[in-house]
């Protein structure tokens, strides 16, 4: 029953946000409890279908083997109709935005779901775009979804109006249409050489290009790897992403941290395809142009990070030193590097997507303009007399109260330790996630062949020796130093929000909005106690993407159901 359902399956992800998203689009702006509820109903069963898909592509493969499951929504046979496929990765990414949607969409129930109209079925809308982005297996259908994804994430933007959010949309939508256009102008370019844009056929086409069409075929691919890359973030087009991940509605920045994962996604999964060891004279082309892209971002962030005066433009410039570790690390074509990038992946959104809603909170209460009245003060502080006088051998503040043994809020002590579990992610500090996705990178970069594992990681990779090159000292260096510089910043910024906050009440804290929070910080916690299960399942992803034959010829071998045969009549 189960091996014949969970093929099935892959469509779900795509149908279940698009009849949602539709049903909703009927109902009147006066329904909106109903829309809360289908929306929360619909988000929580599209995480639980990705978790199944999860379990049973890791159940059928084999370790360093793809598990590849196959629809073919047209009963056609690829490369001639659309395929959906999914595989480790795959089931990886999904299950990673499933999570990240669902703590969006219950944050925004508690109130912002309100500042505006169309937010359940914008929402519903950009999952059904995430979905297909991760799940397609051609290039025409993945600028179909990317389409839908960045229509439906306009309109979030916008959602709550405001100056700001207009000024910062405007930027957003420019640069991902002219991200558009080219990737429209490569896949045409790439059609033009190779005739196809599944990408498995493209992957077993490219060895056979001609060598006078050789730079075309670069060039095509140059220019789709540029429009991902805008969408990945990668300096210098990023300049859109901090003003409008800062602007945004904290449910939309914290979906939107897996937005740029997405180009990220895009990125390794067509050049492990595409540009593998069997490409011939094309193979691991681009290699060195994704390090030097992603250690210039790297760098760009952390010092954006060092710079920014707001928290939202600390929680953007922390995408955008994930993005360019993450750039860096898949540019070298090393599949342990690979694994503990991935790792470190779910990691970093996790805790980005937290911070962008812990920083709506902190700014929701420095600006609630609440503080304590006199009267109210000695409430706070039971030990002392109704006349404020301090009593013998108390430690007291300016204000009088008592600095020992004074409880702490709830609300307060929730919001700071929030912070500070996003500010040692983001720094990469021992014992959270983000220190082991680090370490298992750093431990990669000084193994480049991967000798330890007995296998040769990097075998035909150009440029590529036993021993850590300039290359990988120079990403290793940079690594630390970012985290250095994150822990500076969050470091600075939570002095100034909780140790030197001065006249300010208790901040008003719904159980909608600490629970997301607490899920996704809880999520890098599991994170860490199952890192080792982890970590197996992300090495057993890099293997399976450094050697795609599995994943081809389940493509290219897939066979549409046969018509049911009419019975003649007796």
């Amino acid at each position: 029953m189960t091996a014949w359902l969970m093929p099935h399956l892959l469509l779900a992800p795509i149908l279940l946000p698009l009849v949602t998203g539709a049903l909703m689009l009927l109902l009147g702006e006066e329904q909106r409890r109903l829309k809360v509820g289908l929306n929360l109903a619909s988000t929580a069963l599209w995480f639980a279908i990705a978790i199944a898909l999860l379990r049973w592509v890791d159940g059928q493969g084999q370790a360093g083997q793809a598990a590849v499951g196959i629809y073919l929504p047209g009963n056609w046979q690829a490369p001639f109709g659309i395929v959906l496929a999914i595989d480790r990765l795959s089931a990886l990414m999904l299950a990673l935005a499933g999570l990240v949607a669902c703590a969006s969409v219950l944050f925004a129930a508690a109130r912002w779901h309100r500042a505006g109209v169309h937010f359940h079925p914008l929402f519903q809308f950009q999952l059904m775009g995430l979905a297909g982005a991760f799940l397609t297996a051609d290039l025409f259908n993945l600028f179909v979804f990317f389409e839908i994804m960045l229509a439906a994430s306009y309109g979030l933007l916008l959602h709550g109006s405001g100056r700001i959010r207009v000024q910062a949309s405007l930027h957003y939508i420019a640069i991902n249409l002219g991200a558009s256009s080219l990737f429209l102008i490569g896949v045409s370019m790439l059609y033009g050489v190779t005739g196809t844009l599944n990408m498995a056929d493209l992957a077993l086409r490219i060895p056979q290009v001609a060598a006078a069409d050789r730079g075309l075929l670069h060039a095509a691919a140059g220019i789709l790897a540029v429009a991902f890359l805008a969408k990945a973030a990668i300096w210098p087009l990023n300049f859109w992403l901090v003003p409008a991940y800062g602007a945004a509605t904290a449910p939309v920045g914290a979906l939107f941290a897996i937005m740029s994962k997405v180009g990220l996604y895009t990125l390794l999964r067509l050049w492990t395809l595409l540009f593998s060891a069997d490409a011939g004279a094309s193979a691991f082309f681009g290699g060195h142009w994704l390090i030097a892209g992603g250690m210039l971002t790297l760098v760009f962030g952390a010092i954006g990070m060092l710079a920014s005066q707001k928290l939202g433009n600390l929680a953007g410039y922390s995408v955008v030193v994930s993005s360019g570790t993450l750039l860096a690390a898949f540019g070298f074509g090393q599949a342990a590097l690979t694994a503990g990038a991935l790792y470190y992946l779910l990691s970093s959104t996790l805790a980005a997507s937290a911070l962008f809603l812990v920083v709506d909170l902190i700014e929701r209460w420095r600006n609630d303009g609440a503080t304590f009245a006199p009267h109210e003060r000695s409430d706070h502080a039971p030990f002392l007399g109704p006349d404020l006088k301090p009593l013998v051998g108390i430690n007291l503040d300016e204000e009088q109260q008592v600095l020992i043994g004074r409880a702490i809020p709830a609300a307060i002590a929730f919001l700071g330790l929030a912070f500070m579990g996003c500010a040692v992610l983001a720094a990469g500090l021992p014992p959270l996630s983000g220190f082991i996705g680090k370490m298992a990178m750093l431990s990669a970069l000084l193994n480049p062949l991967g000798l330890d594992r007995g296998i040769t990681d990097v075998a035909g990779v150009p440029g590529i020796s036993s021993t850590p090159g300039p290359a990988q000292w120079t990403l290793l260096a940079l690594v630390l130093g970012s985290g250095l510089l994150s822990l500076v910043a969050m470091s600075r910024a939570g002095i100034r929000h909780f140790w030197a906050a001065q006249g300010r009440g208790v901040p008003t804290l719904r159980i909608a909005e600490g629970v997301p929070v607490g899920a996704l910080l809880l999520g890098c916690i599991l994170l860490t106690v199952f890192g080792g299960r982890a970590l197996r399942y992300t090495q057993d992803t890099a293997d399976a993407l450094r050697q795609p034959q599995a994943y081809l010829q389940a493509v290219m071998q897939a066979r549409p159901v046969p018509n049911p045969v009419r019975q003649a009549a007796p």
